[in-house]
């Protein structure tokens, strides 16, 4: 099980990973990056709006919870109870979900270059006003 407080950290550690990239200029890396932070703060307000002390993080634990083994971010959303608050209520949060939705895993396969600095630094800004209203 990975705590609520251990994601928190992470995400924030992977923030700071996203912009130590972007400055040496490797964008697709720092994209990729910035999608796990979101991620990782999702699973955070899962946790919270759950209950629950963490996280499943091996494949025993999600034994039970095979619906929340994904790294879908609409999914994720979904089932941390804050699609209204993000998708609904206020259009700037929209604004930053759809900077940051389209992200998946398969991202790590892109190759250099695919990504700009602006469009980069557009999604690091939405994840990181996102991650404060989770």
């Amino acid at each position: 099980m990975i705590t609520l407080n251990e994601l928190e950290t992470i995400a924030q550690a992977r923030l700071l990973d996203a912009e130590a990239l972007i400055t040496a200029g490797r964008y697709d890396g720092a994209a990729y990056i910035c999608g796990y932070a979101i991620e990782l703060s999702l699973k955070a307000r899962i946790c919270k709006t759950l209950k629950w002390s963490g996280f499943p993080s091996t494949n025993n634990e999600f034994q039970n919870y095979q619906s929340f083994k994904v790294h879908n971010l609409d999914v994720l959303l979904h089932l941390s109870g804050m699609e209204d608050e993000i998708k609904i209520n206020n259009p700037n949060h929209m604004a930053d979900w759809s900077n940051v939705s389209t992200w998946n895993p398969e991202s790590r396969y892109k190759t250099n270059s695919l990504t700009s600095e602006l469009e980069v630094t557009t999604m690091l800004n939405s994840v990181k006003r996102l991650i404060t209203v989770l």
